[in-house]
């Protein structure tokens, strides 16, 4: 029977039960880390969960060799970026990020290296006698690296092995049909596809794709990266990361992202990296772009060994902002909403300026989150690039925290019973919740009532008026001394 009561006509006990004192507010995210950036592996347009960085570069490959870009630019040698998403990656979970959603964006349309399987001896190439198709299983230049061999010895099971690296295939089949779904099955590396119906022969030849697999489509700008962050617009994303490219490059983008996923209810920062670690040259690219409570701009740059080049006498390179806000952003992950980044270290090598005191002046009264030498690589002071009320990270995540917890908690009352009873149980649900803020620290206090008034009922509003005390982190501690 159920529990809400629609109508009594036969004879009997019925009963109703009221749920709304039980309703609490369940777990909120608070370091989830989502990042866009372009990779030679991997879904193109697609939201990929990651956990460790071990599955960055098995899904996305390794990033290729570092390059500096060329001082005079050549029309005929055009200088190819490169590739941002698993270096990017690198650095979060350098920095502490546990969760991270990462989407592989591209310029253009990359292709997939392919190969035919076929019937007859290499030798004796035939349309007609392709037995079936492999794919790799994502566009790029990854796959062209794929070593694809066929041992058909007659009157017995053929073997089909896949190598690439480290990693080796091998599947086996006494008919095509056989073959092809073991691959299909077990390969890691390929698809199947245009596998050929009715008595086939047994497979003889593999024939590579004239057409390499790629580009990578590294030159991915700002039309990318916004199709990439709207992948990202519907997930549990709390910060987010643009691979390799700078503020001045992307802000108008970022900023378009965080008004839109506030305006949904999934608010979230951005942290972005500097264009420049020369103080006048960031303010006139980066800081120009005005203030915004939810951007976080990181200076300077850092150093890190580039895996590419291991094995080097020297594989330090410097890598622009962009990479230290992954770090920074990673850092960041780690943090309950009420903890300020101020003073926090960062696993940083080193940084690629060491800014004077004065410069460091500077950089705060233009609002940038600026990396320091003192006992190791530290944030010197933890802010947004707002001059209003949200310049401290920490009350811009306790207020975002509040707003998805009550958020939460009040849902379960829309379309319930709007009188006094479901209002005071209503009242106790964000009671609790905000309590325990206070509990957490992230709070020193709060005001709270949820009212209507007749005409309110019976327009169906329920309204909650809340007065909020965000804790704020100490900044400066000045001391007295007197002397007797």
């Amino acid at each position: 029977m159920s529990e809400t009561i629609g109508e009594m006509i036969l004879p009997g006990t019925y009963i109703e039960v009221r749920a709304e004192g039980l309703i609490g507010v369940g777990g909120i995210a608070t370091g989830n880390v989502g990042v866009v950036g372009t990779a030679n592996r991997g879904p193109v347009g697609k939201v990929v969960v990651l956990g460790s960085y071990a599955e960055a570069v098995e899904t996305f490959g390794p990033y290729d060799r570092w390059a500096d870009p060329p001082l005079v630019v050549d029309p005929l040698h055009p200088f190819t970026p490169p590739l941002t998403l698993t270096r990017t990656l690198e650095q979060l979970f350098k920095g502490g990020a546990s969760t991270v959603y990462a989407v592989r964006i591209a310029n253009g349309s990359p292709a997939a290296m392919s190969w035919k399987v076929e019937s007859a001896p290499a030798s004796l190439p035939s349309d007609a006698s392709i037995l079936f198709t492999l794919t790799a299983k994502s566009p790029g230049t990854w796959a062209n690296a794929i070593v694809v061999a066929l041992d058909a010895p007659a009157g017995q099971p053929a073997t089909l092995t896949l190598t690439l690296g480290k990693t080796k295939e091998s599947f086996s089949g006494s008919t095509a049909a056989e073959l092809a779904s073991a691959v299909a099955a077990g390969s890691r590396l390929v698809d199947v596809s245009n596998l050929a119906t009715g008595s086939t022969p047994p497979p003889q030849s593999i024939v590579p794709s004239p057409t390499a697999g790629g580009p990578d489509g590294a030159t991915a700008g700002t039309t990318e990266v916004a199709s990439g962050l709207g992948f990202l617009a519907n997930q549990a994303v709390n910060i987010v990361v643009v691979g390799g490219l700078a503020a001045k490059e992307v802000a108008g983008t970022v900023l378009a992202h965080l008004e839109q996923t506030e305006n949904d209810g999934q608010e979230r920062l951005a942290v972005l990296g500097a264009s420049s670690d020369e103080p006048a040259k960031l303010f006139a690219d980066d800081s120009s772009k005005g203030s915004n409570p939810r951007l976080i701009l990181v200076a300077p740059g850092l150093v890190a060994d580039d895996a590419a080049r291991a094995g080097e006498a020297n594989p330090a390179v410097k890598l622009p902002g962009a990479y230290a806000a992954a770090l920074v952003a990673g850092r960041l992950a780690t943090l309950a909403p009420h903890v300020s980044l101020t003073n926090k270290d960062v696993a940083a090598d080193d940084l690629t300026t060491d800014y004077s005191r004065a410069q460091q002046k500077q950089l705060l009264g233009h609002q940038v989150l600026v990396l320091q030498k003192n006992l190791g690589i530290r944030v010197l002071k933890g802010i947004t690039t707002d001059t209003g009320a949200f310049r401290q990270i920490s009350v811009r995540r306790i207020v975002d925290y509040a707003k998805a917890g009550v958020r939460i908690g009040a849902n379960p009352y829309i379309g319930r019973l709007n009188n006094l009873r479901v209002r005071a149980a209503l009242k106790a649900t964000l009671d609790g919740f905000l309590s325990g803020m206070v509990l957490d620290e992230m709070l020193t206090g709060y005001k709270l009532d949820v009212t209507a008034t007749r005409a309110q009922e019976i327009t169906g509003q329920a309204i909650v008026t809340m007065l909020l005390q965000p804790t704020f982190s100490i900044d400066f501690v000045k001391v007295i001394m007197n002397l007797e």
